[in-house]
């Protein structure tokens, strides 16, 4: 060997500093098809609130709804952020978590869509984007909540984990507040129709509630049960509080319309119905899969 081949293999070789991870790739930079199927569904009610509006399908309006699509969106997806972990519980799906991270990114992109629009439909005057935001209280808490996803959006990475340790979690944990308020931005701009908040409060409920109980007793059967039931009772609270307060209805006959065969599924009975059907699942996933329930 010579002089030359001896000195460069004597050099100490170098780390090649790691490759970006793909967002469709799992941890250990496998294609995840789970992640792939994710990250096209989410950019497809971007595309479609696009193109229906280039197209002039958004009716006389169109910049409004816009607006209110990618708001809607936002709080979907932040709702299907929340749901991940009790998800996974539940059905013993380990892999979900693998995209927990990119619907809480994915629901920030929405909501900074959601601004962009807003201000786009504004002009760019951004003096009165900022006097509206200070003076009109929907707007106000709406752009607190999506203060709040920007930052829980920033500090995602494995870097921000790593740097801010304990603290991490704890400010992870704002995401129940925010999603508090962006309830009550969506219920506000709702105004007359919030049958959609209202499905959106019950499920928010139980996931809250999930939170308070003991970690053991979260995906036992005798917990979802009750947890159902409580979700569209509080959901159906909510809904003739709302309906008292903002239009004067009397709370009695709205609360009554939930167990009258005329007026089908509603709002609150669906989001009882949803962790009913949850719970149905995962009890079906238990017992073909034999385990303890």
């Amino acid at each position: 060997m010579s002089t030359t081949t001896q000195t460069i293999a004597a050099r100490p070789r170098t780390a090649r500093p790691p490759r970006k991870r793909a967002l469709w790739r799992d941890p250990q930079g496998r294609i995840s098809a789970l992640k792939s199927i994710t990250l096209v569904a989410l950019t497809l009610p971007a595309i479609v609130i696009l193109t229906q509006w280039s197209l002039g399908m958004l009716g006389p309006r169109a910049n409004t709804q816009a607006i209110h699509g990618f708001g809607l969106w936002t709080i979907r997806l932040l709702w299907l952020t929340l749901a991940i972990s009790p998800l996974t519980a539940c059905f013993g799906w380990p892999r979900l978590l693998l995209i927990r991270r990119m619907l809480g990114v994915a629901t920030a992109i929405y909501g900074a869509a959601h601004l962009a629009l807003y201000i786009y439909d504004e002009q760019f005057d951004m003096l009165k984007v900022a006097t509206e935001i200070a003076i009109r209280f929907y707007l106000t808490i709406g752009f607190v909540a999506l203060l709040g996803l920007a930052a829980l959006a920033i500090t995602s990475t494995d870097g921000w984990v790593k740097k801010l340790r304990a603290n991490w979690l704890r400010l992870h944990r704002l995401i129940y507040p925010i999603a508090l308020l962006a309830l009550w931005h969506m219920a506000l701009q709702s105004k007359s129709n919030v049958s959609e908040a209202v499905w959106m409060a019950g499920i928010l409920s139980g996931l809250l509630i999930l939170r308070l109980i003991a970690r053991s007793w979260r995906t036992r059967q005798i917990t979802l049960w009750p947890l159902a039931l409580a979700s569209a009772l509080i959901a159906a609270g909510a809904e003739a509080g709302w309906y008292a307060l903002r239009n004067h209805i009397d709370p009695g006959v709205v609360f009554a319309t939930n167990f009258d065969p005329d007026y089908g599924i509603r709002s609150p009975l669906g989001a009882g119905l949803v962790v009913a059907a949850i719970a149905v699942i995962s009890l079906t996933l238990r017992v073909i899969g034999k385990r303890p329930l």
